[in-house]
């Protein structure tokens, strides 16, 4: 007998995922290891020009235009301009890098990073521009900012209207120029027929810039302006835009997609009338229908609650190697075997399992349980394999039918909002997700937003782009937490901006113990901007953080009246922070700290726990800008 009851640890998940319409998640499988594009010299590509080398360090000057520095060694593909290029009529794309590599469907990963003002793009398939561009001054982006996908173009159309089909991202995500940025694209090639007629577009399935989604679902009608081939293909090589501005490339990876899809063959079903909770014995118990089907689906039962399908049948597997599986059985327990093994284990709506299969046909069974008298039936199962891209087997997605929309919170004014707020991460005591349970976040019409924590005074996590999902707070019952939906910078576990310390060397205060905090709420001033305040070790404090008028970042000036002579102040923490010049800092390749006011006391970096921290002894002002 197989157990098909819901888990008990699953089991007070259920309502809210349902309720918040969980189904399968296509297209976000378990990522895949990929392919790196070898960066130890310039042998993956076709006759590169001078303009590109290989690189092992680079940097760019916020203030210096188009301007990347490099150092010697591999790893990083750095394109920096000629001063003096050379025209050739005959080949415009000479300063373009194109690979060896040819590909059709593909995701590419890679990270990059822009001098100020400059301007690149990567070409799938040498025809398909996504844009690379310093976009870091823009707040609503068009079709020729970062991430975008660039238009087509047809000269014969009138002015003003000879680009067309480009698509902006759908939020400004980008970091600064001399920050290192993370690209995501999947990317379905068009079709052909038997007789090279094109049955079906191109499309970019997805594309996520610095953990954010920009582009879903985009159609392709043609090569964007700019292509290296008039016609289009079923393959072609990427391509890196050259002759436009200086840019760094790293760690690109890709996985192509060019093997058949595994197909359900024979399929056959049994539904059987009842409350099963535990796999029956078949030949003792008779079916209430029964009959051949091609698809998998929960409407094979006319019953609405209480049955369980049982389908048979065979899945033929062309490619061999390591298949991932996602089963949705809404409102009851499901089971997957294949080749007479148990890849999907019963117990939960939404469950997924591997397994390395052989070429051929195998045998295939799975069971749907249907005893949660609430929820509608339904039955969702995706596949994704080597060279096969996730793919959607049955009918549906699994999903119950209950769609919800999403309930964002947007500031076209400043705008405050107190909610919980994990981080993702970070971990408490307990081994689960930090969550702050005192979290402000404001929101700035500059689309630079932060959270502060009212119980440590100190500052979370600063993101550009959208404000808040409020869906995980307002929705249903909801959990109380709200998500940013922009391009997160987290600085680090939330402790106490102040601390006292023997020397530079003490461990930080992880706990208000001792420390004498006492939140004292905030005040607003005439833009209804919050300066907080509150008292520690004797000192009172106020904190105030306002946007910068440019979007770049925010600025933050703490004032302590009486601070201790053993006040120390922690800015920020990293797993690596590196001093630049005139007082800048740079964090993990992704943020910019600036010292702007300490009152005369000297910064430092120092070792903790396994990362660094930069702290300042406090003597009445702190004031610093983060620049991400």
């Amino acid at each position: 007998m197989v157990n098909l009851s819901l888990s008990a640890r699953f089991s007070g998940l259920v309502g809210v995922l349902w309720a918040l319409g969980a189904g399968l998640s296509l297209g976000q499988p378990a990522p895949s290891p990929g392919i790196s594009l070898p960066l130890n010299d310039l042998s993956a590509f076709v006759s590169p020009t001078p303009n590109w080398r290989i690189v092992g360090g680079v940097r760019a000057d916020l203030a210096k235009e188009n301007s990347l520095v490099t150092t010697k060694g591999t790893g990083i593909l750095a394109n920096i301009p000629l001063a003096h290029p050379t025209a050739d009529p005959k080949n415009p794309y000479k300063y373009d890098l194109f690979t060896t590599l040819q590909h059709g469907d593909i995701d590419l990963e890679l990270e990059y990073m822009m001098a100020s003002k400059s301007n690149s793009g990567v070409y799938l398939q040498g025809r398909y521009e996504i844009q690379l561009r310093d976009s870091w001054d823009v707040r609503t982006p068009n079709v020729h900012d970062n991430g975008g996908v660039y238009e087509r173009w047809d000269e014969k159309r009138p002015e003003g209207q000879k680009g067309y089909e480009g698509h902006a991202a759908r939020q400004n995500v980008s970091r600064a120029p001399g920050l290192w940025q993370h690209l995501k694209i999947s990317f379905q090639a068009p079709r052909f027929n038997a007789n090279g007629q094109k049955t079906e577009n191109a499309r970019v399935i997805r594309i996520e810039l610095n953990g954010v989604v920009i582009q879903d679902d985009v159609e392709l009608t043609g090569p964007t302006r700019g292509s290296a081939f008039d016609t289009e293909s079923a393959m072609g090589p990427l391509r890196i835009q050259g002759d436009h501005g200086a840019v760094a490339i790293r760690n690109i990876r890709y996985v192509m997609y060019d093997k058949p899809r595994p197909e359900l063959l024979n399929l056959t079903y049994s539904v059987y009338k009842g409350k099963f909770q535990k796999e029956p014995e078949y030949d003792k118990t008779a079916p209430e229908s029964e009959g051949a089907t091609k698809v998998l689906s929960a409407s094979v039962s006319r019953i609405p609650n209480e049955f369980l399908i049982r389908y048979r049948g065979t899945l033929r597997v062309s490619e061999p190697g390591e298949y991932r599986f996602n089963l949705g059985v809404p409102g009851g327990g499901g089971q997957m075997k294949i080749n007479n093994q148990v890849v999907v284990a019963p117990g939960e709506w939404n469950a997924s399992g591997k397994a390395t299969l052989p070429k051929g046909d195998l045998p295939f069974e799975l069971l749907y349980s249907k005893f949660v008298d609430w929820a509608q039936p339904a039955l969702g199962l995706t596949v994704a394999g080597p060279g096969v891209r996730e793919f959607v087997i049955s009918e549906g997605a699994g999903s119950n039918g209950e769609e919800v929309d999403p309930i964002i919170v947007e500031a076209p004014t400043n705008t405050i909002l107190r909610s919980f707020m994990d981080m993702p991460g970070e971990k408490n005591t307990q081994g689960r997700t930090l969550r702050v349970t005192h979290a402000i976040s404001v929101g700035s019409p500059e689309q630079v937003h932060y959270t502060y924590d009212l119980d440590k005074g100190a500052l979370v996590q600063v993101w550009r782009g959208g404000f808040l999902d409020a869906t995980p707070m307002w929705h249903d019952r909801g959990d109380g937490s709200s998500r940013p939906r922009g391009m997160v910078q987290r600085l680090g576990t939330p402790v106490l901006f102040l601390s006292k310390l023997s020397s530079p060397q003490a461990n930080w205060v992880t706990d208000t113990t001792g420390s004498g905090f006492r939140p004292k709420g905030y005040v607003l001033d005439e833009n209804d901007l919050p300066t907080f305040r509150y008292q520690s070790y004797g000192a009172s404090v106020d904190d105030k953080i306002r946007v910068l008028s440019d979007g770049h970042g925010v600025q933050r000036e703490v004032t302590v009246t009486n601070p201790a002579s053993d006040l120390y102040a922690r800015i920020i923490s990293g797993a690596n922070i590196s001093a630049l010049e005139n007082g800048m800092y740079l964090v993990d390749d992704q943020a910019y700290v600036r010292i702007d006011n300490v009152a005369g006391a000297k910064p430092a970096i120092r070792e903790s726990n396994g990362r660094q921290e930069l702290i300042v002894p406090v003597k009445g002002k702190v004031t610093y800008t983060i620049l991400f």
